[in-house]
């Protein structure tokens, strides 16, 4: 059965390793299995509930894609696209808000973490993101969408908005009820300061994160200052559990390599970070640095990235526009 993905990153410029494990390389793997259809949407309608600069937005949508392109996604297999340039999924995004209840959107735990204490000051966008989020999905008949566990909440939202679109309007299986592709052998990359606290753009030091335009002397830089305790790497899992710096670093390695965590920890047991501290650094520069190279390469070539980006929007329009000739049918317009 073939598998229709959708999946999407906001364009928010300098994407880091969270970003290339959490999403990108999955990415790729899905774009190259054949039994795949993928769309892969730069978000940029979501990017804007918080403030953006323009010229700084056109020039991370284009570094969005160029990721894409280094990581290995081929635009000739699967649909490479900005959202903003189909208007129908700000169209169905607002025929759902219609649909979405105040009382589901209240249970968002995302908002409540982004907006902070004082919600009042929030944009409305920000607060209905999961409704555009499910046009996004169901514009498309995705069957399937990459999660992780911050949007595991949204896609059960998406899903309970479908079903209630197709019990209201008695149209059963119209829009189809999406599953999670969740990564197996994955946990999410934390801050190389805090392993409490998930890898971000936004933490104030650069030393938090690996971004995908470091440099060599930049990568072992911030290896070598990673936050980990005093003790040896243990010989297995349970060990970990009370220790997040090092449970975050060997959960690096094992992303990077492809090793299991169990195998990496047999690999290292024993052995003190400083000793594996060089090894991960040299996996990360193995796999960073041709990828930042291949990046600033396409960032070069503009005109590429830009005809990428009008042809996928072509074909998402289509697939979209059609889709919404059934939805006004539907509803009377």
């Amino acid at each position: 059965m073939v598998k229709k993905i959708f999946s999407g990153v906001q364009p928010t410029g300098n994407l880091h390793l969270g970003n290339y494990l959490g999403a990108i390389k999955n990415f790729v793997q899905l774009n190259n299995d054949n039994q795949n259809e993928c769309l892969f949407c730069v978000v940029d309608l979501h990017a804007i509930t918080v403030n953006q600069d323009p010229k700084n937005l056109k020039n991370n949508i284009l570094e969005t894609v160029a990721t894409f392109i280094a990581s290995g996604i081929d635009p000739k297999k699967s649909i490479i696209f900005n959202q903003s340039q189909v208007s129908s999924h700000s169209e169905l995004a607002w025929i759902l808000s219609c649909v979405a209840r105040m009382g589901w959107l209240n249970r968002m735990t995302q908002f409540k973490e982004k907006a902070g204490k004082d919600k009042e000051k929030a944009s409305i966008g920000l607060y209905s993101y999961p409704v555009l989020m499910a046009a996004d999905i169901l514009l498309y008949d995705a069957t399937h969408v990459p999660v992780g566990d911050d949007q595991k909440q949204h896609l059960e939202l998406c899903r309970d908005i479908a079903q209630k679109f197709n019990n209201d309007f008695n149209v059963t299986d119209f829009f189809k009820i999406p599953e999670p592709l969740i990564q197996k052998e994955f946990s999410r990359i934390m801050s190389l300061k805090d392993g409490l606290k998930k890898m971000s753009k936004s933490e104030l030091s650069d030393l938090s994160r690996i971004n995908l335009t470091d440099k060599e002397d930049q990568i072992f830089n911030k290896i070598k200052k990673a936050k980990t305790d005093t003790l040896p790497i243990p010989s297995s899992l349970e060990e970990l559990k009370e220790r997040p710096e090092a449970k975050n670093l060997i959960n690096i390695y094992s992303s990077v390599s492809g090793l299991s965590l169990e195998k990496t920890i047999q690999e290292f047991s024993g052995k003190n970070f400083s000793q594996f501290k060089d090894g991960l650094s040299q996996i990360l520069v193995d796999k960073i640095v041709p990828l930042s190279k291949e990046i600033k390469k396409l960032l070069n070539e503009k005109n590429y990235l830009d005809e990428i980006l009008s042809n996928g929007c072509k074909k998402a329009a289509e697939t979209a526009s059609q889709k919404i000739k059934k939805i006004h049918k539907i509803i009377g317009f």
